[in-house]
């Protein structure tokens, strides 16, 4: 994908609360975006099916279809960031939210210079992802024990099965492989992946990486690929 302007991008809103739902669309319009609006997941879903989205946000409270089965869903078939919203603050949430496929998690209340900033740093990474598309450099492979990694085309198969990784999960792992033997401090992954400032108790990271580890089909304990160093970070030797 080429790095588009905003009033190329479309972004979703899926809230069942029709003035947040419209107070997301009116500061999203005034910065460009093109917008699409639904009240629910069953919603959400149809508009996805219809339109080229970019980027979704998602509330998880909703009637007929909650934001984490929408997520569930739309996650078969498509790979664009997905920002969950939720009144509740518990960290269950944002565990359960990023172990869907999930991108990024916002607590209401916000403030709309929060929401713009979670936006643009995922449809940055977005857009880096997709134009890998159309590099084909062969020192953007990483092949190892039956790991191979290519950031051109940012496929990533094991024993020749394909992970299907998120972006982020996918920025992790190539990190990870890229400095291979070294320790690297959650701190640092955050930092580098997710383009924010880390701040203390932030398990984020941890979220990716146990779901990277399940993709891989590693086991919890004595796990081959990615090892914790507790107390510093994680390593793949």
């Amino acid at each position: 994908m080429e790095q588009l302007s905003n009033n190329e991008y479309n972004i979703l809103v899926v809230e069942d609360d029709k003035e947040i739902r419209d107070g997301i669309e009116i500061f999203l319009k005034s910065q460009g975006y093109h917008v699409y609006k639904a009240a629910d997941g069953v919603e959400g879903l149809e508009v996805i099916g219809r339109e080229t989205i970019h980027l979704a946000i998602v509330d998880i409270m909703m009637p007929r279809m909650d934001g984490v089965t929408m997520t569930i869903k739309l996650r078969e078939h498509h790979e664009f960031p997905v920002i969950m919203l939720s009144a509740k603050s518990e960290e269950t949430d944002k565990v359960i939210g990023l172990n869907i496929g999930a991108d990024d998690y916002v607590t209401k209340p916000f403030t709309p210079l929060e929401l713009m900033a979670r936006v643009n740093s995922q449809l940055r990474r977005y857009t880096r992802y997709n134009e890998a598309d159309k590099a084909g450099d062969c020192r953007d492979i990483i092949d190892f024990n039956g790991l191979v990694i290519n950031r051109a085309t940012h496929e990533c198969t094991l024993y020749d099965r394909e992970l299907g990784l998120t972006p982020i999960e996918f920025d992790i792992l190539w990190m990870l492989c890229e400095n291979r033997g070294q320790v690297i401090s959650a701190e640092r992954l955050f930092e580098s992946v997710w383009g924010e400032k880390y701040l203390d108790r932030n398990n984020t990271v941890m979220v990716h990486i146990r779901r990277l580890r399940e993709k891989m089909g590693e086991p919890s304990r004595n796990p081959r690929f990615i090892k914790t160093v507790w107390g510093v970070g994680y390593k793949i030797d």
